[in-house]
């Protein structure tokens, strides 16, 4: 996680999926990361069955392995079944918990509460309902970062579901909170950006 320390700002791009687009099965999600200047700092793979992505959609189970680039895990993301308020729990590569990002009933807005592996709320993250695209990474009421997803160009977000995302993190922190907060990004995607 070391490399996560380091950077101030991530890209998150989803890979394109061609399979889905000629047969409409949703397949296993996979992106990469990499740092402002281009540089791929991680792949990410989705571990899901073929039928809750078919049945489930957008409220599967899933477990994103974060990798670095020689194959090492770096991360573990976990997300169980919820039919209401969404839940994501973080590991680093020991199975060690590093936090979690649970949703939270709102009417007008998309909330979540960022929690460390203590269960203290270090973040809240708000996704104002005229803003569909940016989310807010509140510290006690002060925005401190952001998770915007970025247009991907006409074809792409026409004909794939292939989405992309920076995630810009709060000053000072350290690589486990930078971890759960990216665990906040791919939570994100598979809520509002993924077929329902």
């Amino acid at each position: 996680m070391e490399k996560l320390q380091n950077e101030g700002v991530l890209l998150v791009q989803q890979k394109k999926e061609w399979g889905e687009i000629l047969t409409g099965f949703e397949t296993k999600n996979k992106y990469v990361i990499i740092n402002p200047s281009g540089e791929q700092l991680y792949w990410v793979g989705e571990e899901s069955s073929f039928l809750s992505r078919w049945f489930l959609k957008n409220l599967r189970p899933f477990t994103l392995h974060i990798l670095s680039p020689q194959g090492n895990l770096v991360l573990k993301l976990v997300r169980p079944f919820r039919l209401f308020l969404s839940e994501l729990s973080v590991f680093d590569s020991t199975d060690r918990f590093l936090g979690e990002i649970k949703q939270k009933f709102s009417f007008f807005s998309r909330k979540f509460v960022v929690k460390d592996a203590t269960g203290r709320e270090l973040y809240e993250i708000f996704g104002p309902f005229l803003h569909p695209w940016t989310f807010r990474i509140l510290r006690n009421g002060e925005e401190v970062g952001k998770i915007s997803k970025k247009w991907s160009g006409l074809g792409q977000e026409l004909f794939t579901r292939a989405d992309n995302f920076n995630i810009v993190f709060p000053p000072g922190i350290d690589g486990e909170q930078k971890g759960v907060l990216l665990g906040a990004l791919f939570l994100i995607d598979m809520l509002f950006f993924e077929e329902r």
